[in-house]
């Protein structure tokens, strides 16, 4: 995926494998590659193996553990956000969140569009910034849509 600013240079670029998406196959993980400038790795965002809930761990340009994101239990909700914690490497502190919002039972059966928000702290490095947003939308691959002009996955 290519991201542009408004005059039209690419800014951004997520590079994802091609992967196995079946949860009980732990040695296909997933995982996506943030380089910004293009050509330029900033980060990448590992799925982490776990029997119940999503995980994921941040890492820096030179692939060190700098956070992790951890998802709730069940990714279904009718009526409210899902939320994906931002954490400590230790997992004890919450420093951030990336949010899918519920957008109405019509527009979340009949469509494919999706709405999220990222909060993180203002002090984050930019690099670390543009990596959040990958992994936004690896979330959003994983768990929200179909693809091959399929309805959207049954997740709310």
């Amino acid at each position: 995926m290519r991201i542009f600013d408004n005059s039209g240079r690419e800014v951004i670029t997520l590079r994802r494998p091609l992967r196995c998406d079946c949860c009980c196959c732990p040695c296909c993980l997933q995982q996506i590659e943030i380089q910004a400038p293009p050509g330029v790795p900033v980060g990448y965002v590992i799925q982490t193996w776990h029997p119940c809930r999503p995980k994921f761990t941040v890492q820096n340009e030179e692939k060190q553990d700098v956070l992790k994101i951890i998802g709730p239990i069940c990714v279904c909700n009718i009526g409210g956000s899902i939320d994906f914690e931002i954490k400590s490497l230790d997992e004890e502190f919450v420093v951030g969140r990336i949010s899918k919002h519920w957008s109405g039972i019509l527009k979340e059966i009949l469509t494919d569009v999706d709405t999220f928000g990222i909060q993180f702290p203002l002090d984050l490095d930019v690099k670390m910034k543009a990596v959040m947003l990958g992994a936004c939308f690896l979330i959003d691959f994983m768990f929200f849509e179909s693809g091959g002009g399929q309805r959207p996955k049954l997740f709310w």
